[in-house]
């Protein structure tokens, strides 16, 4: 008895941490067996349910910490599923061709004839377009990534001309350069648009659409880290959507008035002080944007 006593005084070791013993004839657990659960390990089986409820507890709490750290801000994500699902990136051959066939845009707009052209001048045959899966709508991507990247280079710009001036400003500014980034192939938008709209190009065009409304609202130094993250990207998402459409039919000097329903859009929605207010005048917002966005990608409505 005495013995027994003892025995169920000394302290268990998890299996894991137990080595064969170098001495001969010492009594050694045998190694573990990886097909087996762990618990049908004999020294597992020792383990008291008195010393394993508080380390289970202990391993909770542990890996309860971090899921209450959320990142905010586009460059803190990590790649999402959305993310894994985008359009692969085009390889040197088709990216030389976007690149020739763009210049031709203005004139031929976005076409296979362009396309055509471009692989001409990239030094391909005219049927080398075919490597491009999606046709003239990869044209159609390819100005929406080159115009939403080289907005990196325009903020700069602006932060130059404007330090310290306010985010309103800031986000108003950059927009405004992306919509004036549509000047050149602006006869060529609606068609564009329609392009974006069919069904199978729809979800790629909406996902650039997101995109775009971070990189603004990032380069613009927008810090948020509660739920306006999100509202503020949606409001201009729609803002955005609503004036480039509005843009298409513009024909004052500069597109003044385009750069008037810019402004009035900002300040209904209240995009920098965070949050609206008002449920029924979000609710009303949202739902008028959401109509324009439609719109602005080539739906009926």
């Amino acid at each position: 008895m005495a013995c027994c006593r003892h025995l169920q005084a000394v302290p268990v070791t998890c299996s894991r941490h137990l080595q064969p013993s170098p001495h001969p004839g010492s009594t050694t657990f045998p190694k573990s067996n990886p097909n087996l659960p762990r618990s049908s390990h004999p020294a597992a089986r020792q383990m008291s349910s008195r010393s394993v409820a508080p380390s289970l507890r202990r391993a909770a709490h542990r890996t309860r910490i971090p899921l209450l750290r959320t990142s905010f801000h586009s460059h803190q994500h990590p790649a999402s599923a959305s993310a894994s699902a985008s359009p692969p990136s085009p390889g040197p051959a088709e990216l030389a061709i976007l690149r020739a066939a763009y210049r031709h845009v203005p004139q031929h707009g976005f076409s296979r004839r362009a396309l055509n052209l471009g692989a001409r001048d990239a030094g391909y045959l005219d049927i080398s377009p075919s490597v491009l899966p999606d046709g003239a709508f990869s044209l159609v991507r390819f100005h929406l990534e080159t115009q939403r990247l080289a907005l990196a280079h325009t903020s700069r710009a602006l932060s130059g001309n404007q330090p310290g001036s306010a985010l309103r400003s800031k986000v108003a500014a950059i927009t405004w350069a992306r919509l004036i980034a549509n000047r050149d192939i602006l006869h060529e938008w609606q068609d564009a648009l329609a392009m974006m709209a069919q069904p199978g190009h729809l979800s790629d065009s909406l996902r650039e659409l997101a995109l775009l409304s971070d990189e603004i609202l990032y380069l613009a130094g927008d810090e948020s880290v509660d739920s306006s993250w999100y509202s503020k990207r949606a409001s201009l998402s729609m803002i955005y959507s609503a004036s480039e459409l509005y843009m298409t039919t513009d024909r004052s000097p500069g597109f003044a008035n385009t750069n008037r329903f810019l402004t009035s859009r900002l300040e209904e929605a209240n995009l920098v002080g965070g949050l609206i207010g008002d449920l029924t005048t979000w609710t009303s917002f949202t739902a008028n944007a959401a109509v324009n966005v439609l719109r602005s990608r080539g739906l009926p409505i």
